[in-house]
Order: C-alpha cells, then sequence, then structure tokens
C-alpha cells in the first residue's frame, strides 16, 4: 500500500507544542500520503498560533476538542471534559477503576474521530491515545507509537504503584509489541522499552530539526542588552522547579566574570518566589526572562547567544534517556552546550564531542567550573559552537533522520 494511502497522527493538545508531530507529517506528506493531525485546542492563542503553522501545508490538522473559553458552547465543552477528566483521575486513583478519561483529555473523543476517521495507518503520541491505541488494534486496525518520551516512567512522581501508571505500562506493553510502526528518541529510550517490554527495538528518529531553517536566523537581538559579555541561554514551555536552573543558579555563585543569563518560559503558577531566591545578587541585574515566541521564531532568538543550558536530571527514566528538543536546537543555532550526562545527552555527545561540556547531575564545582572556561577561554567557546553547527549539519539535522520515518511507515503500511 503506498499513494494515498490515509495515516492519521493523534497528538494530546495543540500543534505549535509538538513539533516532532509536524516534521512526521511533513516527511510523510511529501512521501506522498495523506495525513491529518488530531489535536486539542486548549486557548485561543494556541488556536492562532496553530492556525498560522498551516499555512501551505500538504497535510491537516483538526482539533478534535475546542476547550477555549470564548463561546458558550466551547465553555460547557471544557467544563464537561475537565470534570470527566477529575472524576475519573479519583475512581482510577481511589477505587483502581479504569476509565480513559485518567490518562488524559479527550480519550473518547479521540477514539470516535480515530474510528470514523478509517485512516490506513493511526500513529500515537500521547497518554490518553495509547488507549485509542489498544482500542483500534482491538479492531485490527494498523497503529503506530511514537515514544515520545516514557510516557509511564514520566507519569510516576511520587506514585510509583498508581493504577493509571500500571495501566499505561500495559498499554506501553502492548504497543510495543504489537505496532506494526514504533519509533522513538535516542538509542538509550529505545533499548529501555525493549528490554522492558520484551518488544522488538523502536526504531530510533531524533528530535532534531531541518538545518535549512537556520538560514532563516535574522541575526538581530532582542533578548541581549550587552553585546560585550557572553550570554548563557535556557528555554521551556515552563519556568519551574527540577528543571536544572536550581544547579545553575548555585553555580554561578562562584562566577567572578560578567555574563548574561536569558530565560525564556512561562513561570509556573506559584513558582515565582522560589525562583527570585535562587538568584544570587552579584548576577541579579543580568537574568532576564523573556515570553516564548512563535516556532517560527525561536532559532533566531536561541543563535542570539553563546552558550546553551541542558541540565536535566537523571532521577526519573524517561528524562535519563530522552533528548530534549533544547539540545537539537543549541546545536542548530550555534551554540556551546553545558549538558548533564544523561543517558540521552551523553548519546549526541559521544557522536559530536567537540559540541560543548558533559557535567554530572548535581555536580555543582564542576558546572562552576566549565561556566567559568567557556566565559574566560573566548577561543575554546568559539570552536564549540562551530562544532555545534557542524553536528547540526552532517548528524543532527532532520534532512538525515526523515527518511527513517518513511521507511517505517512503508513497513507498516505493506504488513
Amino acid at each position: 500500500m503506498h499513494g494515498k494511502a490515509r495515516i492519521l497522527i493523534l497528538i494530546g493538545g495543540h500543534l505549535w507544542t509538538s513539533p516532532r508531530s509536524q516534521k512526521e507529517a511533513e516527511a510523510l506528506a511529501a512521501a506522498g500520503y495523506d495525513v491529518t493531525i488530531n489535536g486539542v485546542w486548549f486557548d485561543q492563542s494556541g488556536a492562532e498560533r496553530d492556525s498560522k503553522l498551516l499555512a501551505g501545508k500538504a497535510w491537516a490538522y483538526r482539533p478534535i476538542l475546542d476547550l477555549r473559553a470564548d463561546t458558550p458552547s466551547s465553555r460547557f465543552c471544557n467544563l464537561a471534559v475537565r470534570a470527566r477528566r477529575r472524576i475519573d483521575s479519583k475512581l482510577c486513583s481511589g477505587l483502581g477503576a479504569r476509565f480513559p478519561a485518567a490518562l488524559g483529555y479527550g480519550a473518547q473523543q479521540f477514539r470516535k474521530a480515530a474510528l470514523r476517521h478509517s485512516a490506513d495507518l493511526t500513529i500515537v503520541h500521547s497518554e490518553p491515545n495509547l488507549w485509542v491505541g489498544s482500542e483500534l488494534l482491538d479492531r485490527g486496525r494498523r497503529v503506530g507509537v511514537d515514544f515520545e518520551d516514557w510516557f509511564s516512567e514520566d507519569l510516576r512522581g511520587d506514585e510509583p504503584q498508581s493504577e493509571a501508571m500500571r495501566w499505561l505500562q500495559e498499554l506501553e506493553g502492548r504497543l510495543a509489541r504489537e505496532c506494526s510502526y514504533s519509533i522513538t528518541t535516542s538509542r538509550a529510550l529505545s533499548g529501555a522499552l525493549a528490554a522492558r517490554y520484551s518488544a522488538p527495538l523502536p526504531a530510533v528518529v531524533y528530535n532534531v530539526f531541518p538545518f535549512a531553517e537556520a538560514s532563516s536566523i535574522d541575526r538581530t537581538f532582542h533578548d541581549r542588552k550587552n553585546l560585550g559579555i557572553p550570554s548563557v541561554h535556557w528555554f521551556s514551555q515552563t519556568i519551574g522547579p527540577g528543571r536544572g536552573l536550581e544547579m545553575f543558579f548555585a553555580a554561578t555563585r562562584g562566577i567572578t566574570e560578567a555574563f548574561e543569563v536569558h530565560l525564556r518560559g512561562k513561570m509556573a503558577l506559584g513558582y515565582a518566589d522560589s525562583f527570585n531566591r535562587l538568584i544570587p545578587d552579584q548576577i541579579r541585574e543580568r537574568v532576564f526572562i523573556h515570553d516564548t515566541v512563535p516556532n517560527a521564531a525561536l532559532l533566531s532568538r536561541i543563535s542570539e547567544h553563546d552558550i546553551g543550558l541542558a541540565l536535566e536530571t537523571s532521577t526519573r527514566a524517561s528524562r535519563n534517556l530522552s533528548i530534549t528538543n533544547k539540545v537539537f536546537q543549541y546545536l542548530q543555532g550555534g551554540l556551546a552546550i553545558l549538558a548533564t550526562r544523561t543517558e540521552g545527552q551523553a548519546e549526541v555527545f559521544a557522536q559530536e564531542p567537540d559540541v560543548g561540556l558533559l557535567i554530572q547531575n548535581n555536580d555543582v564545582a564542576a558546572l562552576t567550573n566549565a561556566l567559568s572556561m567557556y566565559l574566560t577561554d573566548r577561543k575554546r567557546l568559539q570552536a564549540a559552537q562551530l562544532a555545534s553547527v557542524r553536528a547540526a549539519e552532517r548528524t543532527f539535522c532532520w534532512e538525515q533522520q526523515r527518511s527513517a520515518i518513511i521507511r517505517c511507515a512503508e513497513r507498516a503500511l505493506a504488513a
């Protein structure tokens, strides 16, 4: 089966928050498939971003849930869906009952949309859609799974024996063993999933970006205030605890060189006071918080800076084994990288060792020394920056990865 075979991709939220599904859709549409992504609209600004992303695309995006609160019907839907989620989550945790809404928003709606779409291959990306994938397998449908994260391990938190986690593990195991299309984001995560679930190794498709996008960098400075001193950059959708910022600011207490710190993301609710207490007084005036920007502008803003921080922890398997988007975007933007030695990030450095420095998690002294070295040795900093650009061009770019997506789809549709 080829040509105009229909492929449906199920994500758990806004399109703009899922660059991996966008690249997957782009590759499959370019290969001749009829591709649709189903997701959720939570707010108006996100819906507007999604709509802009769709301009000129050869694939479609359709929200199966509209939870915006700007019309009476969407407000009612919002309240009903959120109430169902709360009730099902309580029943799952309290009674051990298994209701799909406990896994995430819109599980039943995703199932209904998938059955109605009748795709030749449905690829699931999020927790509630693991259940949808299992339901489709029961009906003899072709199903694919993209383990963007190790979902059950990401959920683990302080509830290692929760019913929701056990259910997710069962769903993960079934999809890992039975799906005709199975991919993930690193060799480390592929091996761990295969070992845990006695399943074939998922194909590895790094969560990288087209190197051609580097030509769109605008070479302007919107973030930085003083171009005469180096700039350190970190970004995420949320600025909150457990993302390595505690380690970073502790390390800066031992730095005497001048530098700027630029963080991009939305401050987590109730975290502002804790965050402010992290910042040493000697650098407080050179710490800047920026709002998120549209995907098309992000690379330009990243490339303004000199050093990128990827200080992930290794305490959760999902974080230890995966490779965050920021690592690949730092490479594409030409930043030297200071990264903790998770298995996923070590995988990048094993292939391209000159792009920065690896530091053991929670080794504040090592991070202080690494940061100080780059701040004082401009030649070494520039060498790492050039190595990042080369790594993005020859190894970690979508141009090198997209063929794996197409091969996986071809095998699944031929099965």
